[in-house]
C-alpha cells in the first residue's frame, strides 16, 4: 500500500479520478466500489473518504469530469458550425456519439444519485452550462420566443435526444433492421423545429 505522503492531495485526487475514468471506459460503475478503487491506486478506502468525503461524492467528482469532457467536445463541434441550426444538430449528435463512445461513463452521469443530499453548486453549474448551450442556440434560432418558451423547448429536445441516445447505447430499438440513432435525432430536431 502507498503511504499517505506518497502523493499530494491534488495528485491523489487526480490519480483517483483518472483511475475511475479508465475503469469506466471498459466496465460499468455497478462493479466498482470504494474498496476496488482504493486497491487499484494502492491506498486504503479511508484515505479516499478523507479526501472526497464519501464514495458518493467521489463518484460525483468522476461525473463532473465526464460532464466537463462532454462540454468541451460540445463547444468544439459548435465552433465548427456556420449557424445556430447547424450547431443544434452538431450538439445533439455530439451528445449521442459521446454516449456511444463512453457508455459506462455516460450511464453514471444519469444514474448517480445524491441519496437525498443537495447537489453541490459546482455540479449544478456544470449542468447549467450544458443546458445553457442548448438554450442559447434555440434563442438564436427563434429570438422572438420568451425565455420560458426557450427553456421548455430545450428540455423537450434534450429529453428526446436523451431517449434516442439511451435506446441507441443499449441497442433497444427492437427492429429487424439496424437503426442509426443519429438519424433519428436529426428527424426529431427537424420536425420539432418546424412546429416550434
Amino acid at each position: 500500500m502507498a503511504r499517505r505522503n506518497d502523493h499530494t492531495r491534488e495528485e491523489l485526487i487526480d490519480l483517483t479520478l483518472t483511475t475511475v475514468r479508465d475503469y469506466l471506459n471498459e466496465n460499468s460503475y455497478h462493479s466498482l466500489s470504494l474498496r476496488k478503487i482504493a486497491t487499484l491506486i494502492g491506498y486504503v478506502p479511508s484515505t479516499l473518504v478523507n479526501i472526497f468525503g464519501s464514495y458518493n461524492l467521489l463518484l460525483l467528482h468522476a461525473v463532473a469530469r465526464t460532464v466537463d469532457e462532454l462540454s468541451q467536445e460540445s463547444k468544439l463541434v459548435i465552433e465548427k458550425t456556420d449557424n445556430a441550426e447547424q450547431a443544434l444538430y452538431a450538439l445533439a449528435i455530439c451528445y449521442h456519439d459521446f454516449a456511444k463512445k463512453y457508455p459506462y461513463r455516460w450511464q453514471l452521469i444519469f444514474e448517480h444519485n445524491m441519496n437525498g443530499d443537495q447537489l453541490p453548486e459546482w455540479q449544478s453549474q456544470r449542468i447549467d452550462g450544458m443546458t445553457g448551450m442548448l438554450e442559447h442556440l434555440l434563442s438564436e434560432l427563434r429570438p422572438e420566443r420568451l425565455p420560458t418558451d426557450v427553456m421548455k423547448a430545450s428540455r423537450v429536445l434534450w429529453a428526446g435526444v436523451h431517449g434516442i441516445t439511451l435506446l441507441s447505447v443499449d441497442d433497444k430499438f427492437f427492429t429487424s433492421e439496424p437503426i442509426d440513432g443519429s438519424v433519428l435525432i436529426k428527424d426529431l430536431i427537424s420536425n420539432y423545429l418546424k412546429s416550434w
